[in-house]
């Protein structure tokens, strides 16, 4: 009987080890606000900021990498999320404007405050000098960054590496010199060092970015449950009735992250969208 004991304590510990080694995580695009073209119902910040939030809170994540993030969703999003340390939100000195869709999005990463101890953080821009804010190369029709942060799991003490980013929307050098940029960069740690990416790649799994991920050892998240073929799209562009598109949104792993679910989360509470991209949500371990 003391033996049995013994080997259920030990099992009961093994179950909750891996519980706790599962992290929740989310990429949401949530798109920038005041734009004229959302100035109809359902599409405008105040009539989906709610709806935005209850749908990320309703996976319960512990990592939070938004894209298109503005002044006035920042401050809505930093006040509700209350249990998160935010990072990642820079300016007004890298913006050129301070409203209308031309000013900088800003690409922030949310972590769970209690789950998370942060152990350094930083932004590069995804230009030829990727230490100046707001620098842009390589014919992108924006400024391009991104933020990173390296935290240290309070329940295991595994530390790893979250980045997060936006790729240029219309050229495609700038999508591969940008994506060139971020895969230098994570290339100096090691390959046994977890390293998470988040963000709108604005191509697809037939594209260079993609192709120039994975020959450097990324794995897409969903891919890695799922399967290679094409789920359809992502950004929905506030158009649902259309052909089977392509994934632009992503999550990919470097190291030894592994996926045990993923999801592209369609959620539209009260028939309002969160935003013109279905944000993806994917469990992790380590």
């Amino acid at each position: 009987m003391k033996r049995l004991i013994i080997i259920l304590l030990g099992l009961a510990g093994c179950i909750a080890a891996s519980a706790q080694a599962t992290h929740n995580v989310m990429s949401c695009n949530i798109r920038i606000t005041g734009l004229p073209a959302d100035e109809v119902d359902g599409r405008r910040w105040n009539d989906r900021k709610d709806v935005c939030l209850k749908v990320i809170k309703s996976r319960q994540p512990d990592i939070i990498c938004m894209q298109e993030v503005i002044y006035e969703s920042y401050a809505y999003m930093k006040k509700k999320l209350t249990g998160y340390i935010a990072f990642g939100f820079e300016g007004p000195e890298m913006d050129p404007w301070t409203e209308g869709y031309h000013l900088i999005g800003k690409n922030v990463i949310f972590f769970s405050k209690n789950r998370y101890e942060l152990v350094s953080e930083g932004c590069y821009w995804l230009s030829d000098t990727p230490t100046i804010g707001g620098s842009i190369s390589w014919e992108s029709s924006r400024a391009r960054h991104c933020n990173w942060v390296r935290l240290r799991d309070r329940k295991t003490g595994t530390e790893f590496r979250v980045l997060d980013t936006h790729l240029d929307h219309i050229t495609k050098v700038a999508k591969t010199k940008q994506t060139e940029c971020i895969v230098a960069e994570a290339a100096q740690y090691s390959d046994d060092f977890p390293q998470i990416l988040f963000g709108d790649f604005n191509s697809g799994i037939k594209d260079e970015p993609y192709a120039l991920l994975t020959a450097a050892g990324w794995q897409d998240a969903y891919e890695a449950v799922h399967g290679k073929e094409e789920y359809g799209f992502t950004a929905h562009g506030w158009k649902f009735e259309r052909p089977k598109g392509r994934r632009i949104d992503f999550i990919y792993m470097h190291g030894p992250v592994k996926a045990v679910d993923a999801e592209v989360v369609k959620d539209a509470p009260g028939g309002v969208y969160p935003s013109d991209h279905y944000f993806i949500s994917a469990k992790l371990t380590f």
